[in-house]
């Protein structure tokens, strides 16, 4: 009997990574059964037999034998004088086994029997990718980059499996070429034109959630919890935690000695500067907490509106600001509440540094102020707005808005 010889015949599925050899002899038992039935109406008196470790294939027909006449259904019996060419001792009321050839299924047969092969084992590698990297998503993952484009970078898994790392999923400061170790989190995973993609991601805040279990024991155990993360990747983040444990300390356990869990994380996230607060009920604590290392003089909390009228020294407020108003703006995001800073200054017993006024005097203003000598907000106002005018050019509306921004600063 002519067999099927699976590795020679379907050499090229062995390009195919994610598919076992006894699935793919699964697979190929469905796809003969189907032709079968195609071909003979029912597959019940055939049987299929594989040799997963030789790669071979048997296909067996069982039929009864009756007398020549009597033949009624050719797919569960065959004729005496049928039988005894097979076997010359067979007798009427006995089961003969005939092989199939795969030559009996015709040419047009065999090739549709390749193509519906590949496109099942096609079918299921995509499906086991998908639900693969379904179940990873929200992990860390490490790849090699395979090809860096504009928009998008194309990793590749231990199993040589395509993800993906949009451009806008990458910290500004990333920089790769082809071979670099790549980690990232699995974003989502997604068929496209019944293919998966799956998205990576260095930005989001799970991505440094999962850092940070990775480098804090307690947190990975759940005697620390991370209640919530706040991130301007590259930059800066916040993140609060909570023990229930009062004999640990969750921030100094997040930090480590001098910083040393929570530096190989920094690097990872391109020198992302990172606040790890103490998580409170306490609206007016928390907020302070969060706009570290900046102090707070008092604080007026709205609790309706989810507002914060935030007050301090006029040297604290660039620290509550922060570089490109990043410490402000993820302070409200970790709170839930608009904070509001103001200068909380005492015309009679302080001054403050015109360089507090970044926010709202031009730089060059400034600059031009400080070129005559006036590097306050007190010397200004001790001179009159014509005097200003006369040593600084500036026109008349210009010196008038100074003037007002800062007498608001000493209402």
């Amino acid at each position: 009997m002519d067999s099927i010889n699976l590795v020679e015949s379907f050499s090229e599925f062995k390009e195919f990574k994610n598919i076992d050899r006894e699935r793919m002899m699964r697979i190929l038992e469905d796809v003969f059964k189907a032709m079968l039935i195609k071909k003979y109406g029912s597959d019940e008196y055939f049987d299929i037999i594989i040799n997963i470790d030789k790669g071979d294939l048997e296909i067996w027909h069982n039929r009864q034998i009756v007398e020549d006449d009597e033949v009624e259904d050719p797919a569960s019996q065959i004729a005496l004088s049928e039988a005894i060419k097979i076997e010359p001792d067979f007798e009427v009321g006995e089961e003969v086994s005939e092989a199939i050839s795969i030559s009996d299924f015709g040419r047009r047969e065999i090739l549709t029997i390749r193509q519906s092969l590949v496109s099942k084992i096609l079918e299921y590698e995509k499906d086991s990718i998908y639900q693969k990297y379904k179940d990873k998503v929200g992990e860390i993952i490490t790849g090699e980059v395979y090809q860096v484009w504009r928009k998008e970078i194309l990793v590749l898994d231990d199993e040589g499996i395509e993800l993906i790392l949009p451009k806008q999923e990458q910290i500004p400061a990333d920089f790769y070429r082809k071979g670099d170790t790549i980690r990232a989190v699995v974003l989502k995973v997604e068929m496209v034109n019944n293919t998966p993609r799956i998205i990576l991601s260095r930005t989001s805040e799970i991505f440094l959630q999962r850092l940070i279990e990775a480098e804090v024991p307690e947190v990975y155990d759940g005697l620390i919890t991370i209640r919530r993360i706040v991130r301007e990747p590259g930059q800066r983040a916040k993140i609060a935690v909570e023990s229930y444990d009062d004999r640990i300390d969750p921030v100094g356990a997040c930090v480590g000695m001098k910083g040393s869990r929570i530096h190989g994380i920094v690097r990872e996230l391109r020198n992302e500067n990172i606040d790890v607060i103490n998580y409170t009920n306490n609206p007016s604590l928390y907020i302070t907490r969060t706009l570290s290392p900046a102090k707070i003089s008092s604080i007026q909390i709205d609790e309706t509106n989810k507002r914060a009228e935030v007050f301090m020294k006029p040297d604290q407020v660039s620290l509550a600001i922060g570089k490109g108003g990043f410490n402000i703006k993820l302070a409200g995001k970790l709170t839930g509440y608009e904070i509001d800073v103001y200068r909380d200054t005492d015309f009679d017993t302080e001054d403050v540094d015109l360089d507090e006024f970044t926010d709202e005097i031009d730089e060059w203003i400034i600059d031009l102020f400080k070129q005559i000598g006036l590097d306050t907000a007190k010397s200004v106002l001790e001179l009159s707005a014509e005097e200003i005018e006369k040593r600084t050019n500036l026109e008349t509306e210009t010196v008038a808005e100074v003037i007002r921004i800062l007498k608001a600063e000493f209402e």
